[in-house]
């Protein structure tokens, strides 16, 4: 597990989901200050030409990072850090703080210092507080859409390699719930292992259940399921959450009811924006989405020199 970062869990009445939980500031942890040193070296490389080209090493000035549309802001932190570790003589004013609502035209910080080191830095940390602050929004967006019925809005591990940590951050940022962080964290049982569990212990989901147990038996445990059929099988296993995979809201009620008082319910299967509160409406106690990573929009923001 990286470093400065720990799991904890949702509070639950018997079980739990893992939750990223950080000992210190995400722009403070090392694995976030490695990963502005390689994007900056990627972009850098041997050295910004346009700008040692153009402007004087002694040219002092200052610029605004804006917002152009109503957003959530995440990775503002980080994008200070950024222009930072270009040049230590940059003095930031954050204006917004991460979680915070921004309307289009807000100044999110304020960078005065060499002037060389806020252009070199500009893309880098519009890259990260763009990528982060879309992945808020759009979490943002559907955690409003399920208010009424209150379901915590979980992530899932479809994220960019190497920036799950940042990607999941900013989820919780916009107000949703970090599913587990990789596949060390807690059992899922998926389609493609009861597949190949079919023919074990006569393809029993209460087996297979039973069998992750008794290795991980501190490791909360999850199982998806198809149908009520699927859904009664499992139920014998006693697992922690059931994850109701791309089905109808009519069935899905008859499994929340199936399932209540005996362990926890997850959506997950084709979430949308527009289908949200009826998938909401079920009972179900977390809906899973993967498009909150994989498919959100960067923020329109940008950098743009004041003096």
């Amino acid at each position: 597990m990286p470093y400065a970062l720990r799991l904890g869990f949702i509070a639950g009445d018997s079980v739990n989901h893992p939750v990223i939980q950080f000992d210190t500031s995400i722009d403070e942890t090392p694995q976030v200050q490695d990963l502005i040193r390689r994007a900056l070296t990627e972009d850098v490389g041997t050295g910004d030409v346009t700008t040692l080209a153009l402007v004087p090493e002694d040219r002092q000035g200052q610029a605004v990072l804006l917002t152009r549309q109503a957003c959530c802001v995440a990775g503002v932190a980080i994008a200070a850090r950024v222009f930072s570790a270009v040049d230590a003589r940059c003095q930031i004013v954050m204006n917004l703080r991460d979680g915070q609502s921004a309307a289009a035209g807000e100044v999110l910080m304020t960078i005065s210092g060499p002037v060389r080191a806020l252009l070199t830095a500009e893309r880098t940390a519009l890259n990260i507080v763009q990528r982060l602050t879309g992945i808020a929004t759009l979490t943002q967006a559907f955690v409003q859409a399920v208010r009424p019925y209150s379901p915590a809005i979980l992530d899932t591990r479809k994220t960019t390699p190497t920036l799950r940590i940042l990607e999941k951050y900013a989820v919780s940022c916009g107000g949703g719930t970090n599913h587990r962080m990789g596949l060390y964290d807690m059992i899922l049982i998926k389609d493609n292992h009861r597949f190949l569990w079919s023919g074990s212990a006569g393809g029993s989901l209460a087996a297979a259940l039973q069998k992750a147990r008794s290795v991980y038996p501190f490791i909360p445990l999850e199982i998806e399921v198809e149908s009520l059929t699927e859904l009664r099988d499992a139920l014998q296993g006693n697992p922690d959450w059931v994850l109701l995979d791309n089905m109808p809201a009519a069935l899905m009620r008859e499994c929340v009811t199936l399932c209540k008082g005996r362990c926890r319910t997850e959506a997950s299967g084709g979430i949308t924006l527009a289908r949200v509160a009826e998938v909401a409406a079920t009972g179900v106690d977390a809906i899973s989405i993967g498009a909150l990573t994989h498919s959100a929009p960067a923020a329109d923001l940008s950098l743009e020199m004041t003096l």
